[in-house]
């Protein structure tokens, strides 16, 4: 994983569908992008979304990292999910069971509900919202497993409440969408059973999730009945879903613990796959690269065809200072997951600190690949900037450079970068008219 700063907005806090919430109470927000844990998460999601209606593809993943047990979704097809949820769930049923509930809220127009609450909020927590949820979607971190740690504002205390009828329609809409993805209702009932222990806390202190999504014993009841009548009701998740949750969980747990907790937890003396990945992860940390190399070259002769090993190995050596070997498992790991852009992003960053031309053109390949996939993700065009330039492409360095610039807000960079663009490229060309598209939006302050 990389870790990299984002750009500081006032970022008003989305808990469940929809949340514009006043500036108090702030803390910052952390964002993670990892793609193996994405895609863990989003085969929980996709299904549901087809149950209910909705276009699965257009469902974009955003890990939160907060300790609370929280997932929301916002601006559409946008999920949002907590590391708490994540790593305390014990089974992949108790997380897919809590998106079939936010799942039923969107296809049930509860959306379009907090309308008048939105329309009722002050300018100053609209502005916060538009501006934060710009600023989170524009992906503003580094690479594949990115902790992108915001300087940001961010707002605790939500706008808008669910109705008892609105969580008993989502509840009712969850049931039915598992059943017909052929999943028991039991992690959902789990969930509950976890959440039921804080409505005994001061709501200070409760978790956002059971704030703005009141739970009642009506409630336990229903999903109680229905996993009773349930043809589902005792079905378990497969074994290759419950290895990548137990991966999952426990590639969270060492990235965001220290080694000394993440030892306590998975030790070294464990010889399942999760432990060992999370003691790859902490002597990485400590750092102690000898042990860490040693513990991701065992599971790498286990399984040889395993991308996030190798590039677990790769960030390993380029984190400490081996920057010509990092290449190798990063190339690997791409060859596996040609599809993964921040495989590529992370394979290009090696490659452009090498300094050597052969190699930064091969870093172009890669961004340009990344860059097209996810065209809304300013670190990509940010190192394909840095590319071009060594490249002696200073033109298309501006632009990329601009296009970096644009998606993360910073209007007077942009500018300056689609202006100077300008001045190199061809007049009508589509690079320039995308240049002048640039300064033009960012003359207005938008994207």
């Amino acid at each position: 994983m990389f870790h990299a700063r984002a750009v500081g907005f006032v970022i008003a806090i989305l808990v469940s569908v929809l949340v514009v919430a006043p500036p108090v109470a702030a803390k910052g927000l952390s964002l993670i992008r990892d793609t193996e844990i994405e895609n863990t998460i989003h085969g929980y999601a996709a299904p549901l979304f087809t149950a209910a209606g909705l276009d699965a593809n257009a469902v974009n993943i955003h890990i939160v990292d907060d300790s609370s047990l929280n997932a929301f979704v916002a601006g559409g097809m946008n999920l949002f999910v907590n590391t708490g949820l994540l790593m305390a769930s014990d089974n992949p049923d108790q997380i897919i069971g809590v998106f079939a509930h936010e799942t039923g809220h969107i296809a049930g127009g509860h959306l379009a509900r907090t309308r008048e609450a939105v329309e009722n909020a002050t300018a100053e927590a609209i502005l916060a919202y538009i501006l934060g949820a710009a600023a989170i979607l524009a992906g503003g971190g580094q690479a594949g497993g990115a902790i992108i740690g915001s300087g940001s504002a961010i707002a605790q205390q939500s706008l808008i409440r669910y109705s008892r009828s609105q969580e008993q329609s989502a509840d009712q809409a969850a049931v039915g969408y598992l059943e017909s993805i052929g999943r028991s209702a039991r992690g959902m009932l789990e969930t509950f059973y976890k959440l039921e222990d804080q409505e005994l806390l001061v709501p200070e202190r409760q978790d956002p999730y059971l704030r703005s999504h009141p739970l009642t014993r009506d409630r336990i009841r229903f999903v109680q009945n229905f996993i009773e009548s349930s043809e589902y009701s005792t079905t378990v998740s497969g074994e290759d879903e419950l290895k990548a949750h137990s991966r999952m969980v426990a590639k969270l747990y060492a990235f965001l613990n220290s080694p000394g907790k993440t030892f306590r937890t998975y030790r070294t003396t464990d010889t399942s796959v999760p432990a060992r990945y999370a003691c790859a992860i902490a002597y990485h940390h400590v750092p102690d690269i000898e042990a860490a190399i040693h513990e991701i070259d065992a599971l790498l002769r286990e399984f040889p065809d395993d991308p996030w090993f190798h590039e677990l190995k790769g960030q390993i050596l380029f984190e400490n200072g081996h920057v010509a070997l990092s290449v190798a498992p990063y190339e690997r790991a791409v060859s596996l997951r040609p599809d993964a852009p921040l495989l590529r992003l992370g394979l290009a960053r090696a490659q452009i600190e090498i300094n050597d031309p052969e190699f930064t053109k091969k870093a172009i390949d890669n961004l340009i690949v990344a860059a097209r996939a996810e065209p809304n993700h300013p670190s990509h065009w940010h190192f394909l900037g840095i590319a071009y330039g060594r490249n002696g492409q200073l033109a298309q360095s501006s632009l990329a450079l601009a296009e970096a610039s644009i998606l993360r807000n910073e209007f007077v960079e942009a500018k300056y970068h689609a202006e100077k663009a300008k001045r190199g490229l061809d007049k009508g060309s589509p690079a320039y008219l995308r240049a002048e598209d640039i300064s033009m939006a960012a003359s207005h302050g938008r994207r």
